[in-house]
């Protein structure tokens, strides 16, 4: 049978306003994205690479040196101080923050844990604070004369630890309020990921007599593996970037032992005003943490296609 044309209705064809309208406005987003992200990302990039090459103090005309500032930075031992102590910081800080996070999301996903909500709430508050209030609220726990810390060692009949004289100590210090300070980001992450896996795989493993550590080595650590390389690649570009946590809690003390790379930078750029060699730093480890982040995708990738 064949249909009549009155039967057939057809789609009334979209109008030139709407097509320009679903077209502008994305285009209107972006290119305020654009905007903002030349204006304070790509534009002060190439002002700082542009300095590189210069002798900039911050005032007054420029002249370009080429490629000395780099030349002077690969004999700089203080330089040197500061990226060794920098990548122990994030080596040190990365993995505990990752064991902390994780171990938290695991039991705040239990059902047998009571409570969840309210630890919820208390493990994410780090994450609201300041890293500048980090600093300080771990500084009034380890100070060597008024810490709480000492003070308890002391009532206990023990004697105070030298926690900011010592170098090794101090960093110890910021190892932990970095991890502490951190750890709440990373267990939101870890909680979302859990939870999208199956629970299908941890039913038919109980009923193969898997345990729960079992089942959290075969199961729940290659399900969330996407979510532990962002974890890892974030702390660790995070890690060596810190510069409130070092300032608030020990100002890179003692002395100048546990100055970080960024530190570094703004002493030599901001305190001794060379604002070239310092931009040239900047540059350095901006390379290092693309390094990082190649050398990560590589290896995730590895994995993955296992």
């Amino acid at each position: 049978m064949t249909k009549r044309a009155s039967d057939v209705t057809a789609s009334p064809p979209s109008s030139p306003r709407r097509r320009s309208k679903y077209t502008l406005a994305p285009l209107v987003l972006i290119a305020a994205n654009v905007v903002l992200f030349s204006l304070f990302f790509v534009w002060p990039a190439v002002i700082g690479l542009v300095y590189s090459f210069t002798n900039y103090t911050g005032v007054g005309a420029f002249q370009f040196v080429g490629l000395d500032n780099y030349n002077n930075l690969i004999g700089d031992s203080t330089f040197y101080d500061a990226l060794i102590r920098t990548l122990l910081y994030t080596v040190l800080v990365v993995p505990l923050n990752f064991v902390l996070s994780l171990l938290i999301a695991n039991l705040l996903v239990s059902d047998q844990a009571k409570g969840k909500s309210i630890a919820r709430v208390l493990f994410f508050i780090p994450w609201l604070i300041s890293p500048i209030v980090v600093g300080v609220l771990w500084r009034w726990l380890f100070g060597e004369n008024f810490g709480l810390i000492n003070y308890i060692i002391e009532k206990l009949g023990g004697h105070a630890i030298a926690w900011q004289s010592d170098a090794d100590l101090s960093l110890g210090v910021v190892v932990m309020a970095g991890a502490w300070g951190g750890t709440a980001f990373s267990m939101l992450l870890f909680i979302a990921a859990i939870k999208n896996v199956p629970t299908s795989y941890y039913e038919a493993a109980s009923l193969d007599g898997a345990g729960p550590w079992r089942q959290f080595i075969s199961i729940t650590l290659p399900s969330i593996a996407p979510t532990s390389f962002i974890v890892i690649l974030l702390n660790t570009i995070n890690s060596m970037k810190e510069y409130p946590l070092f300032v608030s809690l020990n100002n890179g003390g003692p002395g100048t032992s546990n100055n970080l790379l960024v530190q570094y930078i703004y002493q030599t750029g901001f305190n001794r005003g060379q604002i070239g060699y310092a931009s040239a730093a900047s540059f350095v480890l901006m390379l290092i943490l693309m390094a990082v982040a190649v050398i990560q995708l590589i290896v995730n990738r590895r994995v993955e296609n296992r």
